[in-house]
């Protein structure tokens, strides 16, 4: 059988899929990236099986400083609307959440580091995130928070930042991050913005310790992340696909 075609927005070259794409790779699933950044146009997003936005160093509601971002998230919107799976994570999720008219705004302080997140009721029964232990260690890395979006069932929360994964209809938006290697964070810890905000938080030279508790929770992590990924395939997007729009 062959699996259906899948898109990737990414907002710096650096925030790929990572462990998702792995799984994705697997299945044999034909997959066309878009650096949103690069000024790459966006193609329709509802010709595509599922939709994949991941992170970045800007925020969802700099629309002035990047006109691009109006336009992406007015097609995700209507992807959305159309039921086309959407799978969000980081920026990714705040565009979800900025696209379906809720606020994306500065929280009061960075969250950086590998912190516990706990699962909801709602996410305990929730066919995706029903298979993540109660609570798990997980990559934080972001400055940025939202409003859930109306209709939105809240998925998973943590102390810092309440708003950690949501589900609306097919699509879902994480603001953590399980599919990041160590070979990956090394990267984001040379980007300005996002040393920035490592170093808002833990203080000057703090890369290393960060580095090496990914490294240390890096097996757990990839245990849940894609299984995780797995779940929305199986769950969201082979249904979709079978049955069509919503």
């Amino acid at each position: 059988m062959t699996e259906p075609s899948v898109l990737v927005l990414q907002h710096i070259a650096c925030e790929p899929p990572a462990l998702f794409e792995d799984v994705l790779r697997a299945r044999g699933v034909e997959l066309t990236r878009v650096e949103v950044d690069e000024g790459e146009p966006i193609p329709e997003l509802r010709d595509f099986a599922a939709v994949i936005a991941m992170g970045g160093p800007m925020g969802a509601y700099e629309d002035e400083r990047l006109p691009w971002l109006v336009a992406e998230k007015a097609a995700i919107r209507r992807a959305v609307e159309a039921g086309v799976p959407f799978w969000g994570v980081c920026l990714g999720a705040q565009l979800l959440a900025a696209a379906l008219g809720a606020r994306v705004y500065r929280g009061a302080e960075p969250e950086v580091g590998v912190s516990p997140v706990r699962i909801t009721a709602a996410g305990a029964s929730d066919p995706v995130f029903g298979g993540l232990p109660p609570e798990f260690p997980s990559l934080q890395w972001h400055g940025d928070t939202f409003d859930l979006p109306a209709g939105a069932v809240l998925l998973a929360e943590s102390d810092a930042y309440p708003h950690q994964a949501f589900v609306v209809g097919r699509a879902y938006g994480l603001q953590f991050h399980l599919e990041v290697t160590p070979g990956l964070a090394a990267q984001w810890a040379a980007v300005p913005e996002y040393a920035a905000s490592l170093e808002a938080v833990k203080g000057p030279g703090a890369a290393e310790d960060l580095l090496e508790a990914i490294t240390r929770s890096a097996g757990e992590t990839a245990a849940l992340a894609m299984p995780l990924f797995e779940r929305w395939l199986d769950e969201v997007v082979a249904p979709a696909a079978s049955v069509g729009p919503a």
